[in-house]
């Protein structure tokens, strides 16, 4: 008896949209997977639809494509709105782990729970927006000019786990302790209006390194490759103050952590 053949799974928009944003970077998932707090196989399953990713996800792979991450996150809020199809019973089952490197839960989670299906007109706006987006800047672009995204703005537990590069905090951290070495200096950083810290490192020659921030047991880390130059933070941790913060950084085996007192008062 001839077997029903069965139908391939389709792409989201969101996915979709994922996919062509990498194909821009022209990064593989193991060089995504070092620019950001985010693993190889994490990836995998964001670009191919199977796991619905975090927002700082889409906001990176967006900032290192050189798009505007609006369209992107419409998308994504679309995806996370809409109920999620149950699981056929061929499925081999759910991958383990979270995939993130950064462990910071919360902000992490998909928004899942019994929502109604946004309207057919809203996602495809956000469709359409994406795609002008892309087309615009794939024709008014030269090749090899970066377009620098539109800052997003969050603030507090919102900021967990995000990127400093891609959000506005960047814009009035100030760096509240510092220790230099002959190959690098680990910055802690802070932004009053976000109330988040993080890690900075500055590394002197091409090394890969780890960028680390902590308080308490809340620890969030990002690797960098020897080959990328632009990545130097942590992800950003939510702190009422920088007190008790602990930035650091492993650059060629040693490990160089800067902070303030948990007593020590927040400064200027």
């Amino acid at each position: 008896m001839r077997q029903a053949q069965e139908a391939a799974p389709s792409i989201g928009p969101l996915a979709a949209t994922l996919r062509e944003l990498r194909d821009r970077t022209g990064l593989s998932l193991a060089a995504l997977a070092t620019r950001t707090p985010y693993s190889k196989s994490a990836w995998h399953r964001y670009l191919t639809g199977a796991k619905h990713p975090p927002r700082s996800a889409v906001e990176a792979l967006a900032r290192l494509a050189g798009a505007d991450p609006a369209p992107a996150l419409a998308l994504w809020e679309a995806a996370g709105e809409a109920p999620r199809a149950p699981a056929t019973p061929s499925a081999s089952g759910p991958a383990s782990g979270s995939g993130s490197k950064a462990e910071a839960a919360g902000p992490f989670r998909a928004r899942l729970g019994r929502r109604a299906l946004l309207p057919a007109l809203t996602l495809l706006t956000a469709v359409a927006a994406v795609a002008t987006a892309l087309a615009t800047s794939s024709r008014g672009t030269a090749p090899g000019t970066r377009v620098v995204p539109v800052s997003q703005r969050c603030q507090g537990r919102s900021c967990q786990g995000e990127l400093p590069g891609a959000s506005a905090c960047a814009g009035d951290a100030q760096t509240k302790s510092a220790v230099s070495d002959a190959a690098y200096t680990v910055r802690l950083r802070w932004s009053p209006s976000c109330g988040t810290a993080w890690s900075q490192v500055r590394v002197r020659g091409a090394v890969a390194r780890e960028v680390s921030v902590r308080t308490g047991r809340d620890v969030l880390s990002a690797t960098y490759s020897a080959d990328d130059t632009r990545g130097d933070t942590s992800p950003m941790l939510a702190v009422s103050s920088p007190s008790g913060v602990e930035a650091c950084a492993e650059v060629n085996g040693k490990v160089a952590c800067t902070g303030l007192d948990a007593d020590a008062g927040s400064g200027p």
